[in-house]
């Protein structure tokens, strides 16, 4: 059996290419796509040729091919249907982290359900729901404090949605792009411009992959707050001024990452566990409103340079998904 999937073969250039399917042994299952997502950011810095050579084999995703800077398959949000596998996956919609292909055959483990009441386009956003999940795992949030989200893209988005679930929660997203106002507050949280941003933050989500973010989340601290540090630059260099109020006020820069399940969960959750939660955190009507435009597979190829660099002026997608015909 045959398959067509996206490769990244030079700095912002993409085609399609057809690859032999492997025969799916029992404990596999040939999955038959039905929409994938893009993740802005990671795949931005992908198509860039920006993943630098330290971190080439920590930013490997499942069942990629090729190897960085170019060619290579990328990609980790997939949604299908089990055309042929184990009789409990048989027939059921799944997601599964692997790149943008018509056809895969990966491992059941590798295949978790995706809840009736999550439609294919949402279910896309679930490794981005997890990720959202592991910062949160990592900031270990308390009711009653007063957070701040820096960077209203589709991570900054979920984590704002859960921390605003919390009791007494005071929750404020922070964005360049007075745009994201209406989603931030659908979301349940204030939105506001990096200039009139409170201060005296207890937890601040920093997500806007900008250091100027990291920056600023520094001067809204309260005293012994707590920084997530939920960006990752690729190439770029951070230049922080640690020099002025940043040991007085006692404050901590957290690093996160989704690649391993947070500390304080670690040994109690596995991956599948975590992915099973975000799918099922995803039973929200309102988080169709991160997800768009749509674009067929078949135009992908051209498409991708738009989606991930969209011209001046243009507002940027949150998370466009890919449809399967």
């Amino acid at each position: 059996m045959k398959a067509r999937a996206l490769w990244t073969v030079a700095a912002g250039r993409c085609e399609i290419r057809e690859e032999a399917l492997p025969p799916r042994a029992p404990d596999h299952a040939l999955v038959r796509t039905l929409a994938t997502g893009i993740s802005r950011g990671t795949e931005r810095l992908v198509l860039a040729g920006r993943v630098p050579d330290s971190q080439r084999d920590v930013m490997r995703c499942p069942f990629q091919a090729g190897d960085f800077p170019f060619p290579v398959k990328y990609g980790y949000s997939a949604v299908g249907v089990v055309e042929s596998g184990p009789e409990a996956l048989a027939g059921r919609r799944v997601f599964c982290l692997h790149p943008h292909q018509d056809r895969f055959v990966v491992p059941t483990s590798m295949c978790i359900p995706v809840p009736d009441a999550v439609s294919d386009a949402r279910a896309v956003l679930a490794a981005n729901m997890e990720t959202a999940v592991n910062i949160l795992w990592d900031a270990r949030p308390l009711v009653g404090e007063r957070a701040l989200v820096i960077g209203a893209g589709v991570v900054g988005l979920l984590v704002a949605a859960l921390l605003a679930r919390m009791p007494g929660m005071e929750v404020v997203v922070c964005d360049i792009d007075g745009r994201r106002r209406a989603v931030v507050e659908a979301l349940g949280a204030r939105f506001a411009a990096p200039e009139d941003a409170p201060g005296d933050r207890d937890l601040v989500i920093h997500a806007s992959a900008d250091p100027a973010g990291l920056r600023r989340a520094l001067e809204l601290c309260a005293f012994e707050a707590r920084i997530i540090e939920a960006s990752w630059y690729g190439t770029r260099e951070a230049t922080l001024p640690l020099g002025e109020a940043f040991h007085a006020r006692r404050l901590q820069i957290v690093s996160t990452q989704v690649g391993a399940v947070a500390p304080v969960m670690r040994g109690r959750r596995t991956h599948g566990e975590r992915m099973a939660l975000a799918l099922s955190l995803l039973a929200d009507d309102r988080f169709d409103a991160l997800v768009g435009p749509a674009t067929r597979f078949d135009d992908l190829a051209g498409a991708m340079p738009g989606l991930l660099n969209p011209a001046p002026g243009e507002a940027a997608p949150l998370c466009p998904v890919v449809t399967y015909d």
